[in-house]
């Protein structure tokens, strides 16, 4: 069997999936039962769950996810008010399809980096390209773009994904080049991609944050109007101490 022509001709033309799906099928003993057509519908099926799997693979490392996290794991006995029904409606991915956005507030601890994890999980094996970011860390690098050449070349990688997460936005009030960059993200995505932003300041006072009213007026009516809101309840930790407790494992 392992050399077999129609085996390394499969290898060849680098269906693998086919040639594992061909071992097995040759293997069992029951296989000789099957009609021809049968065999080509197992193999085929094979290989493509083999392909799936590894775009599946390739979405994940893109999208460079800061928790393993997936929506099969999500607690939803703590208390502290996150809504089962909207939650399963968003695993749906319908929200992605449709270019709105998710917001995600809640005190330090309370899980919400964990829930966009898990909604990005979810996005990579519905076929949509993730990208998550640390808000701090993207507008750091986005400062260095701008001084050797990379800016328009970084804004064009955010914008071509269709789901783009914004951990831990806020609180501190934005630069002038931060609401700048921002404005043009928002921009770049309207009517055409996603976002997650999670942040511990409740949505009421991001205008604060934006700093501008001009420009926090332009970026938080494409951003917050029609999102679907999470906001979390629980006690605010100065030191993120929750994260590290058992009750919280399933969810941070």
């Amino acid at each position: 069997m392992l050399n077999h022509p129609t085996l390394d001709r499969l290898r060849e033309l680098g269906l693998n999936g086919m040639a594992k799906g061909f071992c097995d099928l040759a293997a069992n003993p029951e296989s000789s039962a099957l009609e021809h057509a049968e065999w080509l519908g197992l193999l085929v099926e094979q290989e493509a769950t083999l392909r799936q799997q590894k775009r599946f693979e390739a979405r994940t490392r893109t999208a460079k996810l800061r928790h393993a996290a997936s929506i099969e794991d999500v607690d939803f006995r703590t208390p502290r008010g996150l809504d089962r029904a909207l939650f399963l409606r968003l695993a749906s991915g319908d929200w992605i399809r449709e270019h709105r956005h998710c917001l995600i507030t809640g005190p330090c601890g309370t899980g919400k980096s964990w829930l966009a994890c898990a909604l990005g999980d979810k996005a990579c094996r519905d076929n949509f390209s993730v990208l998550y970011q640390r808000s701090s860390r993207l507008f750091a690098s986005l400062a260095l773009a701008r001084g050797d050449g990379r800016y328009a070349r970084l804004m064009r990688q955010l914008a071509r994904v269709d789901l783009l997460i914004l951990d831990d936005w806020g609180p501190e009030p934005l630069a002038a080049e931060q609401r700048r960059d921002l404005l043009e993200i928002v921009e770049d995505r309207y009517n055409t991609g996603s976002l997650i932003i999670t942040s511990q300041v409740p949505i009421g006072r991001w205008y604060e944050i934006v700093g501008d009213p001009t420009l926090a007026e332009a970026i938080l009516d494409r951003v917050v109007h029609a999102a679907h809101r999470i906001e979390l309840k629980g006690k605010a930790c100065a030191n993120c101490a929750p994260l590290l407790d058992p009750d919280y494992l399933t969810m941070t």
